[in-house]
């Protein structure tokens, strides 16, 4: 497996393979919020096919509960393994990993995570991975429907915190 920054021309491969409806989780908007400077877009590939990603947010959380506990403190979001199948083969622990390589390059201390209340399993993975709770938040996002309705998600999540040793 290799993980490798998005490039423009895997936007195509990425929404053929792993379609996505929300609008700030959406392949272009994580491209081009990296094509700002503002993170990185990191996508796992096996067999040349991408199977995940998660995005390195250099500018933190974005809820103001997270911004006020830990300011400047980057975040990984939306880190997912796809096709579910593939869950559990060590992509996550890898994606985590690279993630906080990159963060470490770029000199960041801590590095951070949110974590949904309802994804016990994801919550084992960061806490193995030495992350640890801290203040509790509102994730909030929209997403569109095929058909093209329109949802407003609130999910009750944790923010996770790991000391990098440098």
């Amino acid at each position: 497996m290799e993980i490798m920054a998005c490039r423009r021309e895997d936007l195509v491969v990425l929404e053929r393979v792993m379609p996505s409806d929300s609008i700030d989780g959406s392949h272009p908007m994580r491209f081009a919020r990296q094509e700002k400077g503002h993170s990185t877009y990191l996508i796992p590939w096996l067999d040349g096919r991408p199977v995940g990603h998660a995005e390195v947010r250099w500018t933190g959380c974005e809820a103001p509960e997270v911004q006020v506990a830990h300011p400047g403190c980057p975040e990984i979001n939306g880190l997912v393994v796809w096709p579910e199948d593939l869950r559990s083969r060590g992509i996550g622990t890898a994606l985590v990993r690279a993630a906080e390589e990159w963060a470490l390059a770029r000199g960041v201390e801590i590095m951070g995570l949110g974590v949904d209340d309802r994804n016990p399993r994801a919550a084992a993975l960061y806490e193995r991975l030495g992350y640890r709770p801290g203040v509790r938040y509102t994730d909030r996002w929209t997403e569109f429907t095929r058909n093209g309705v329109r949802h407003e998600h609130a999910d009750p999540c944790r923010f996770l915190t790991r000391e990098l040793s440098c």
